[in-house]
C-alpha cells in the first residue's frame, strides 16, 4: 500500500493545510511542506532500496498495488512503479518543496486553499506516474486539471483568467479526446479477446488492424502534445506560464510538461509500435520544428517569464525527438532532459518571481546591472541561464546531448537542424544574462540580496543539476531496465535513416 499512501499523504495534506491555515497561516504552509517532505522520503528510500537490488527478468515493477475497484467495467485501482516512475516522483517531491518555499511570501490572500490545491495538484501528478489501469490513469490526468486552473485563475497576475481559461479548455479537449482513444482501445480488446478491461498490461498486445492502431495512437498524441506541449499545439503555454504565481509556473513548467512527455513513453511506444515506427519520420520532424520555433520566439521576448516559456517550448522538442528517434540512447537522453529542464526551468520561474517581488516588473528593459546590488542572485540567475543553454557540466547539457547522439544515428539531417536550436539557445540565454545583472545600473536599483530561504531553494537546484550534469549514470542505472523493456516494443530493430 505504499504507492497508494504516497498519494493520500498529498490528498489528506491538502485538507489539513486548508484547515489550518483558519487558525495559522505559516502552520499551514509547513503542513504543506511536511507532506510533500515525507513523500520525498519516502521516495528516495525506494531509490535507494529497490534499484540497488537485482529484480528478476520476468518482473517489471519495483513496487505495484493492483485493488479491485469497479469489476463490471474491468477496472482496477491498479498503481505501479518502476525505475521511470520513481525518478519522475522524485522530480515531483522535490520541485513540490520548492514550489511551497517559492510561495512562503507571495502568496498573502486564501493560503489554506492555495496550499490544497497545490497538494492536489502534485497527487494527480503522483497518480498519473503510478497508474497502471488507463481509466485510474485518465481519472489522475483529470485531477490534474481543475486545481491548476484554480492556481492560476485565482493567485495569477493581471490576465490570470485568460490564461487560465485558455489552458483549461486546450487540455480538457484534448484529454476528451484521448478518453475516447481510450474506450475505443478497451472495446477493440474486447472483440479480440473477450475480456473487457483497462489494465495497461493486458491492453499491451491488443491485436488492432494497421488503422484502427493509427487512429488510437494520433488520439493518445495529441492529448499528450498538447500537454508536453509539441508544436503546434503549445499556444496555451506562454499565456499560462506568464500570469501563474511563481509556484504556479515551477509546477505547470517542471511537472505538468512532464506528464505529456511521460505519456509518449509509458503509452504510446508500447501500446502502438507499428503506428510509431510508420510516424517516427513525422514526429522528429515536429520535435526540430518546436527545438528552433521555441528559440527563435525566447530571443525576441522582453518579459522574463514570457521568455522561460518560450524556452520550454525548445526544451520539450529535445523531448519529443528523443522518444521517436527509434534507440535507447536518444530516450534515455530525453528522460534526463526531462529532469533537468524541470529543475533548470523551474529555477528560472523561482528568479523571475524573486525579481518581480523586488522590482515589480518582469521587463528586462527596466533591470541591467543588477550584479551590483544583487551578486549572489545574480550569480545564481546566471548559471541557471546557462543551464538553459546547455552548458557542460550540468544536467540540460546531458540530455541534449544524448538526445542529438541518439537522433544522430536516425538522421544526420535532422540532427543538424537540431543543433542550431543549441546556437539560439546561446542568444537567449545571455540575452537574459546581459540584459537583467550585467552592464550599468541605469534605473538605479537598491534591493536585497538572496535571503536564507531563497538560498535554500536556488541553491538545492544548483546541487541537482550539478549531480546529474557530473554523475548521470546515478540517473541513467534507475531509469535504463524500463527504458530498455518500452524502447524494444516499438523500435525492436535500430532505425537507421541517413
Amino acid at each position: 500500500m505504499i504507492l497508494l499512501s504516497l498519494i493520500l499523504i498529498l490528498l489528506v495534506g491538502g485538507i489539513s493545510s486548508g484547515i489550518v491555515a483558519r487558525r495559522h497561516i505559516t502552520a499551514a504552509r509547513w503542513v504543506a511542506v511536511a507532506s510533500v517532505g515525507a513523500n520525498l522520503a519516502v521516495t528516495i528510500g525506494l531509490w535507494i532500496t529497490r534499484t540497488g537490488q537485482s529484480q528478476p527478468a520476468t518482473r517489471r515493477w519495483l513496487e505495484e498495488c493492483n485493488l479491485n475497484w469497479i469489476s463490471q467495467f474491468g477496472i482496477r485501482f491498479h498503481l505501479a512503479l518502476d525505475g521511470l516512475s520513481l525518478a519522475l516522483l522524485v522530480l515531483t517531491y522535490f520541485l513540490g518543496i520548492m514550489a511551497i518555499l517559492s510561495s512562503w511570501t507571495e502568496i498573502r490572500q486564501r493560503v489554506g486553499f492555495f496550499h490544497f490545491n497545490l497538494l492536489w495538484v502534485l497527487a494527480g501528478i503522483t497518480g498519473v506516474f503510478l497508474a497502471a489501469d488507463l481509466f485510474v490513469f485518465y481519472l489522475f490526468w483529470e485531477l490534474m486539471l481543475v486545481p491548476m486552473y484554480l492556481l492560476i485563475a485565482i493567485w495569477g497576475h493581471e490576465r490570470r483568467i485568460y490564461a487560465a481559461t485558455k489552458f483549461f479548455l486546450f487540455t480538457q479537449l484534448s484529454g476528451l479526446l484521448m478518453l475516447i482513444a481510450i474506450i475505443s482501445l478497451a472495446v477493440l480488446h474486447q472483440h479480440a479477446t473477450g475480456v473487457f478491461t483497462f489494465d495497461y498490461e493486458h491492453l499491451l498486445n491488443t491485436p488492432l488492424s494497421p488503422r484502427s492502431a493509427r487512429l488510437l495512437m494520433l488520439g493518445f498524441f495529441v492529448g499528450f502534445a498538447v500537454k508536453l506541449p509539441a508544436f503546434p499545439f503549445h499556444t496555451w503555454l506562454p499565456d499560462a506560464h506568464t500570469e501563474a504565481p511563481t509556484a504556479g509556473s515551477v509546477i505547470l513548467a517542471g511537472l505538468l510538461l512532464k506528464t505529456g512527455a511521460y505519456g509518449l513513453i509509458r503509452f504510446v511506444l508500447p501500446l502502438f509500435p507499428g503506428p510509431s515506427r510508420e510516424l517516427a519520420p513525422l514526429m522528429m520532424t515536429i520535435g526540430v520544428i518546436g527545438i528552433l520555433y521555441g528559440a527563435v520566439l525566447a530571443v525576441a521576448q522582453t518579459d522574463i517569464k514570457r521568455l522561460v516559456a518560450y524556452t520550454s517550448v525548445s526544451h520539450m522538442g529535445f523531448v519529443l525527438l528523443g522518444v521517436f528517434a527509434g534507440n535507447e540512447i536518444a530516450l534515455e537522453g530525453a528522460v534526463i532532459q526531462m529532469i533537468s529542464h524541470g529543475i533548470s526551468t523551474g529555477a528560472l520561474f523561482v528568479l523571475a518571481g524573486l525579481l518581480q517581488e523586488r522590482m515589480h516588473t518582469r521587463e528586462i528593459s527596466q533591470m541591467g546591472g543588477l550584479w551590483e546590488t544583487m551578486p549572489t542572485l545574480s550569480g545564481a540567475g546566471l548559471l541557471f541561464a546557462m543551464a538553459s543553454l546547455g552548458l557542460p557540466g550540468l544536467g540540460d547539457f546531458v540530455g541534449e546531448f544524448l538526445v542529438l547522439l541518439g537522433t544522430y544515428r536516425a538522421s544526420i539531417g535532422l540532427t543538424a537542424v537540431a543543433t542550431l536550436g543549441l546556437l539560439a539557445a546561446t542568444l537567449y540565454g545571455l540575452r537574459f544574462a546581459q540584459g537583467a545583472f550585467h552592464g550599468p545600473n541605469v534605473h538605479h536599483w537598491s534591493l536585497p540580496d538572496m535571503r536564507l530561504r531563497e538560498w535554500t531553494i536556488l541553491g538545492s537546484m544548483i546541487l541537482c543539476l550539478l549531480w546529474i550534469g557530473l554523475y548521470p549514470q546515478s540517473v541513467l542505472n534507475t531509469l535504463r531496465p524500463s527504458l530498455a523493456a518500452m524502447q524494444q516494443s516499438a523500435f525492436p530493430q535500430e532505425i537507421v535513416r541517413r
